[in-house]
């Protein structure tokens, strides 16, 4: 595995946002996957995870998201891996309101044939508020490594 195909699988993840492609951001997890929004909201399950996928992206007019920076680590001969990814989004509601998401994922993957895919992603935010930053930052937890 070279760090290319875990940076492969995230913007890929991140292009099918940008574009709502649910068919594209769907194949990017694990039948059995786990996705972690906050403290307070986890589906389980691809078929859970798109859905949650699809009534959140029915609340934007438009997003864009970034990634930013990341690292990732996997062991070739068990075909399985962890990483952490800064993203950013800025977007519009349906409502008009622009909004802006500084963020990251803590990551684990495994090899499924010849493809990388997300087995779990927690979604850990920063900062989630208007594009001036007026709203209040969250502070980050250490490191797990710390």
């Amino acid at each position: 595995m070279s760090r290319s195909d875990i940076e492969e699988l995230v913007h890929r993840y991140s292009d099918a946002v940008v574009h709502a492609d649910r068919e594209q951001w769907a194949s990017t997890w694990t039948d059995d996957a786990h996705w972690q929004l906050g403290e307070t909201m986890r589906a389980e399950g691809r078929d859970e995870i798109v859905k949650l996928w699809v009534g959140a992206m029915s609340t934007f007019e438009a997003v864009v998201q970034t990634v930013l920076n990341g690292s990732a680590v996997t062991d070739d001969f068990l075909g399985i891996g962890s990483g952490r990814w800064y993203i950013q989004e800025h977007g519009k509601t349906t409502q008009g309101e622009a909004f802006m998401l500084l963020s990251y994922y803590d990551d684990t993957y495994v090899r499924i044939g010849d493809d990388w895919l997300f087995s779990s992603r927690s979604l850990v935010s920063l900062y989630q508020g208007p594009s001036n930053l007026s709203a209040d930052f969250a502070k980050p937890s250490a490191s797990p490594d710390a």
